[in-house]
């Protein structure tokens, strides 16, 4: 593989960490835990399988991801902000209930246990695997400009200076009349909807949906945060080098110069080295699990 094929592989790779990461990057910043971005991402690749199979177009499953995203980070929402639940517990919660949701619709909407049926995609015949055929999917070019705006929203705009405000001192926003609980919604849901968005990417780019296709992926993102120390541009970068990893792990799978197990290791064991030496000096945003105003 030359280093052009490298690169569009990682790109490939990137994008549903990309839009897990900046949806991740406005909940934990508004101060609710992104622990449950996995199941907005499963959530997403479902309703995207679904809604492009039932239309027979890409962009009706894309809408549809959109809403399940935002469906299940509502629920979120309300557990944690209106009933002031465990954040940690309900986010366990919502990724369990996502991973039992897809397995039940999927038996009951395909009669299949393990994936649906074919779905149409933006693929374009011909166009191969490369940056061709990447230049063909918007999602990728949603995926690649996400990070910026999100960067955008939060240190240029009125809303994006609220989020911020909620998420390190609550009660001195409430005290200058910023409305915590509605910025906090507001925010948690756009993040289910652009990780749903990631989880669209997954299943469309695959043209179906698998039963748990995202395989930690949203964990993954939620590394990058960290990693990127609520950044959104850091952890985009932070993105791209674990997708990098990915990328060489299926390189070396091909050589078999190393046995299987230890090459499978080589993204999960990058993510606990990048944080083992970063979440001691990281500092989350101070309300970031805080379930009162006060």
């Amino acid at each position: 593989m030359n280093a052009l094929d490298f690169l569009a592989q990682t790109l490939r790779i990137a994008i549903p960490y990309l839009l897990a990461a900046a949806g991740g990057v406005l909940s934990e910043r508004a101060g609710l835990i992104g622990l449950t971005l996995e199941g907005y991402m499963l959530g997403g690749a479902f309703c995207a399988a679904v809604g492009s199979y039932a239309a027979g177009a890409p962009w009706v499953g894309v809408v549809a991801a959109i809403l399940g995203g935002g469906l299940l980070a509502m629920l979120y929402a309300t557990s944690a902000i209106r009933f002031k639940a465990d954040q940690v517990v309900v986010g366990i919660a919502i990724n369990l209930l996502a991973i039992g949701l897809t397995r039940f619709f999927l038996r009951l909407i395909f009669d299949s246990s393990s994936n649906s049926p074919r779905v149409p995609g933006f693929e374009v015949k011909g166009s191969g695997t490369g940056f061709v055929a990447l230049a063909h999917n918007p999602l990728v070019w949603i995926g690649v400009v996400i990070i910026p705006i999100v960067s955008l929203v939060l240190y240029r705009t009125p809303f994006g200076l609220r989020v911020r405000a909620v998420g390190e001192h609550p009660a001195a926003a409430a005290s200058v009349g910023v409305p915590v609980m509605r910025v906090r919604y507001l925010a948690v849901t756009l993040s289910g909807m652009i990780a749903g968005l990631g989880g669209a990417y997954l299943a469309l780019d695959q043209h179906q949906f698998t039963d748990g296709m995202t395989a930690g992926r949203g964990f993954i993102a939620l590394a990058a945060i960290i990693f990127g120390r609520w950044d959104p541009m850091r952890a985009g970068l932070a993105c791209l080098l674990f997708a990098a990893a990915e990328t060489l792990q299926i390189q070396l799978q091909g050589t078999q110069a190393i046995p299987s197990q230890f090459v499978e290791m080589i993204p999960y064991v990058l993510t606990i080295v990048a944080l083992a030496g970063i979440v001691g000096r990281a500092v989350p945003p101070a309300a970031l699990g805080k379930t009162t105003t006060e």
